[in-house]
């Protein structure tokens, strides 16, 4: 029974995982290179319309009236610098738009040399990202728009210690103010002002939008992350992949306070709205011919400005790295409600929670994510310790009367109810319950899970270095057997036809390989399958792993591989303890050349 419900443990898990990785190979990588076909020939209807109409092209060879290099795009507006610790760059005094950052401390790649992560882009700038601020009325002419240019002090710079102060009177009787500062993380705070110096009194509602004018791409669709609309409104975290806000065109809900913005994998563009003010929600897609128009925006209350008053409205808006302790900050410091829920927990929040928070408290002491994971997998070895002992020691007494069950079953192999009797009685007698054998490997099953997620959505995880060859363990292990792990100057994913099959399910890196080892030595500490059949599905078991984990993030074949040598050495000693024959002494002495231990 105990080899059976192993059996069945061991099944499950394995065809979970597999179903995970040919999920993600033969349904989400195809589908992204479908949606990436799909731009390329939107881009080539749209150059051939340019073409027949005379318009020129770019270098990059999309239509000129369409989009234009970034650098035109910024030079099409004067700007302001941005600067603080965590964000460079500048906004337009055309429209007041925030729209050119990019995120100090993030690069692209794990190369030095490599490009800052890039947030916002310019409007006119292919896949345009940016945030903008104001006002809305109805019937009221002389409204700033996306057109108008904002008066700034010459040489005003925004920075944690220079807030910018801009203006602008629409020559009707209305004067705007706009002041905007920035604190030294990722957070704008917006101020606006306007006064009416008419003779009537009129309505305003004050806005906040961001919108992101198609997709990178370079954006893969992932069951796993959640990327698109994300906020806390009503009390509720609303999320919407791109794909479903695209089919549904959105929605929206009425808040008191609250927060709503655009999330990618790791990076976040969120508006904040007065927590004590009601405001109107709102995700929606504009579909267009090249791009659709992805934007989160929230409008306030309509408030009266009388003649000779004036009012004002306070926004923020969070640009930046989703930071699990700055996040925290704001969330405490601003009232904003459940601010940190912009990083993507999952369903079992209540798992990947946790095991965050003890990666976190560990990397702060010892300053390296690897070895923080190997602590962690300490502290959920001795928090299993009980359960697991007594289960090897089951397993163990199973290991140590398979002499005996071969008896039996030699004796009664005629009578399957006397053989059930007799091994029960068997199990009895030397105190042994079958069914312990499998809890362990359930009880992973949840930190296994919540590690996978961590891995995959923190920021704190991304590009993080190990030793040796791993700089990142959110990705795969680099190396590959394929190319003798770098010795042979060849790398296979250039392979014309099979390089994506070659870097895909072939490719297997140093620690899948240890990892697969420490498998099949960890399962030879266990008792033997009674069927032939059985022990033969099992041998296999560390080589589908092996192939399985490749394609894991290489932090959580590292966990495993350390999880599965405090399993052999607890059980080693416990098998010691009980006198029973175990696979290390043979191997011990076999390479030694010396004689087993005897007990």
């Amino acid at each position: 029974m105990q080899n059976e419900s192993t059996r069945n443990t061991t099944i499950f898990i394995v065809c979970a995982i597999a179903i995970l990785v040919l999920y993600q190979i033969f349904v989400l990588d195809p589908a992204a290179k479908r949606r990436q076909v799909a731009r390329v020939e939107a881009v080539a209807v749209a150059q051939q319309q340019a073409i027949k109409a005379g318009v020129p092209l770019l270098p990059n060879g999309q239509p000129a009236e369409i989009y234009v290099a970034r650098e035109q795009a910024l030079a099409a507006s004067p700007r302001i610098t941005i600067d603080s610790n965590g964000l460079t760059g500048s906004m337009a005094l055309k429209g007041a738009r925030i729209d050119d950052l990019m995120l100090k401390g993030y690069r692209q790649t794990i190369d030095k040399g490599s490009p800052l992560v890039e947030l916002f882009r310019p409007e006119g700038a292919q896949n345009a990202y940016f945030a903008e601020f104001g006002w809305t009325a109805a019937n009221i002419a002389g409204l700033p728009t996306s057109e108008t240019v904002w008066t700034a002090a010459p040489g005003a710079r925004l920075t944690p210690t220079t807030p910018v102060v801009l203006t602008y009177d629409n020559g009707s009787g209305l004067s705007f103010k706009r002041t905007i500062s920035i604190d030294d993380k990722a957070m704008f705070t917006v101020v606006d002002s306007v006064a009416n110096a008419g003779t009537l009194p009129v309505s305003l509602a004050a806005y906040g939008s961001v919108q992101r004018q198609g997709l990178a791409q370079d954006h893969v669709a992932s069951a796993v992350v959640h990327e698109g609309a994300v906020g806390v409104l009503g009390d509720r975290l609303k999320t919407i992949k791109y794909k479903a806000w695209k089919k549904d065109g959105g929605e929206e809900e009425s808040s008191t306070g609250g927060w709503l913005g655009i999330t990618d994998k790791y990076w976040l563009a969120a508006l904040v709205p007065s927590q004590t003010e009601a405001v109107k929600g709102q995700f929606r897609v504009i579909k267009g011919g090249l791009a659709d128009i992805y934007e989160a925006n929230f409008v306030g209350p309509v408030r009266t400005l009388a003649p000779g008053s004036s009012l004002s409205e306070t926004r923020r808006l969070f640009a930046g790295a989703k930071t699990v302790p700055v996040l925290r900050d704001y969330q405490k410091s601003l009232g904003i409600a459940r601010f940190d829920a912009a990083v993507d927990w999952g369903n079992f929040w209540f798992f990947t929670r946790p095991i965050f928070a003890v990666l976190e408290f560990f990397n702060q002491h010892v300053g390296n994510v690897g070895i923080a994971i190997l602590l962690l997998t300490i502290v959920v070895k001795l928090l299993f310790f009980p359960l697991a002992n007594k289960s090897y020691e089951s397993m163990s007494k199973m290991r140590k009367i398979q002499p005996q069950m071969e008896e039996i079953k030699k004796r009664h192999e005629k009578d399957p109810t006397k053989l059930q009797q007799e091994t029960m009685a068997l199990y009895q007698r030397e105190k042994i319950n079958p069914l312990m054998g499998c809890l362990p490997m359930l009880a992973q099953i949840p930190v296994f899970y919540a590690l996978f997620k961590v891995l995959s959505v923190t920021i704190e995880m991304r590009q993080a270095p190990f030793f040796g060859w791993v700089h990142d363990l959110s990705s795969r292990d680099p190396t590959t057997f394929m190319n003798l792990f770098g010795l042979i100057p060849w790398d296979p994913a250039t392979t014309p036809l099979i390089g994506g099959f070659l870097s895909g399910p072939l490719h297997i890196g140093v620690w899948p390989l240890v990892y697969g080892l420490s498998m099949w030595l960890s399962q030879a500490m266990n008792p033997p399958a009674p069927d032939p059949v059985q022990q033969r599905i099992f041998q296999l078991f560390p080589i589908i792993f092996t192939f399985t984990m490749s394609q894991f993030a290489v932090g959580l074949v590292i966990y495993w591989f350390w999880q599965n040598i405090l399993t052999i050495l607890q059980q080693y000693v416990i098998m010691r303890r009980l006198k029973v024959e175990n696979p290390i002494d043979g191997l011990i002495a076999r390479f030694s050349g010396q004689p087993r231990p005897v007990d």
